[in-house]
């Protein structure tokens, strides 16, 4: 459960701050703004890397436990990790919820 809090934290910060950017600076203006020196080319590329690395994990691991994988790559492409975070909750979510019922079934069966 403190997984959960603390994804569900970072993700909402994290939508926070990539909603303040584009209002900022437009969707555009966003990429022309990493794209202003090597710097932000650099931070740029990282991100690309790391998202890529991301994605083919979480292809097996979406295969694996029957989540969905493309509206996360989706959300991924469009504002970066939030798609990443967003698909972590998910699957902490299912655990989760999956160990509560498991619990509550098990009490049952100690009733009966």
């Amino acid at each position: 459960m403190r997984r959960l809090i603390a994804l569900d934290l970072v993700l909402t910060a994290f939508l926070a701050m990539t909603a303040y950017a584009v209002w900022t600076h437009g969707y555009v203006g966003f990429f022309e703004a990493m794209a202003a020196n090597a710097a932000t080319q650099l931070a740029m590329l990282d991100l690309t890397i790391v998202l890529g690395l991301f994605a083919l994990w979480q292809w097996r691991d979406a295969r694996e436990r029957s989540l969905p994988f493309w509206p996360y790559a989706g959300v991924a492409l469009l504002f970066g990790a939030a798609g990443p975070l967003a698909y972590l909750f998910h699957r902490e979510l299912r655990e989760v919820l999956a160990a509560r019922a498991a619990r509550a079934e098990g009490a049952r069966e100690a009733l009966a």
